[in-house]
C-alpha cells in the first residue's frame, strides 16, 4: 500500500473531528500540533496492528506502534514514548535505556499507561502526551510522507506526515529499532 491517504477508510482532517481521539490528542490538536493529520474511524476489534493492516491490504511500513516505557535513572522515575515502524520492534534494553540514562526500564504496564496517558492501550498515539516526557521517534517513522498512528482510543487512526511527529512537544528523533 502506498501510504498517500487512500486507504478504504473515510478520512476527515483531525482539526474537524476531535472527538474521535482521545482527550489530550484533541487538546494538542487544539494547541496546534500535528496540523496536517487525518483521522479516520475503525472497529475497535480492527485496533491492533496486525488486525488493522490484515482488514485493510496495508504494509507495516506504513503504520507505527507507540509504546510508553517506565524506569529508574538518576534518582528520579523516567516515563517516556518510543515510537518504531509496526515492522519493527523498539530496542528498549539497550539503546533507548541509554538514551534515557535509565538503570532500569521496562515497557509500562496497562493499567499505567491508560491512567498516566489518558489513552486507551492498543490505541496510544504519541500526540498529546505529557509535555516532560520524552517522545522517542525512529528516523524511518520521522521520514514517511504519512505514517498511520493511534488515536488515543481503539476506534481512529491518525495519519500523518512523520516529520509533524518529530515537532511535537518532547519528540527527538533517534534509531531506536533494532
Amino acid at each position: 500500500m502506498a501510504n498517500d491517504g487512500t486507504l478504504p477508510l473515510t478520512w476527515t482532517p483531525l482539526i474537524d473531528s476531535l472527538d474521535l481521539v482521545a482527550l489530550p490528542a484533541a487538546e494538542a490538536v487544539r494547541a496546534g500540533a500535528v496540523p496536517s493529520a487525518r483521522v479516520a474511524p475503525v472497529e475497535d476489534h480492527l485496533a491492533d496492528t496486525a488486525a488493522f493492516c490484515e482488514a485493510y491490504g496495508v504494509d507495516e511500513t506504513a503504520t507505527a506502534n507507540c509504546v510508553i516505557v517506565k524506569g529508574r535513572g538518576g534518582g528520579k522515575d523516567i516515563l517516556a514514548a518510543v515510537i518504531v515502524l509496526a515492522s519493527d520492534r523498539a530496542d528498549v534494553n539497550r539503546t533507548v535505556k541509554k538514551h534515557l540514562g535509565a538503570s532500569k526500564l521496562s515497557f509500562a504496564r496497562t493499567e499505567d499507561t491508560e491512567a498516566l496517558t489518558g489513552m486507551t492501550s492498543g490505541g496510544v498515539t504519541p500526540v498529546g502526551l505529557p509535555a516532560d516526557w520524552p517522545v522517542l521517534i525512529d528516523p524511518a517513522v520521522a521520514v514517511l510522507d504519512d505514517v498511520l498512528i493511534g488515536g488515543g482510543v481503539r476506534t481512529s487512526k491518525i495519519l500523518v506526515p512523520g516529520h509533524e511527529l518529530a515537532e511535537l512537544v518532547g519528540a527527538e528523533v533517534v534509531p531506536v529499532a533494532l
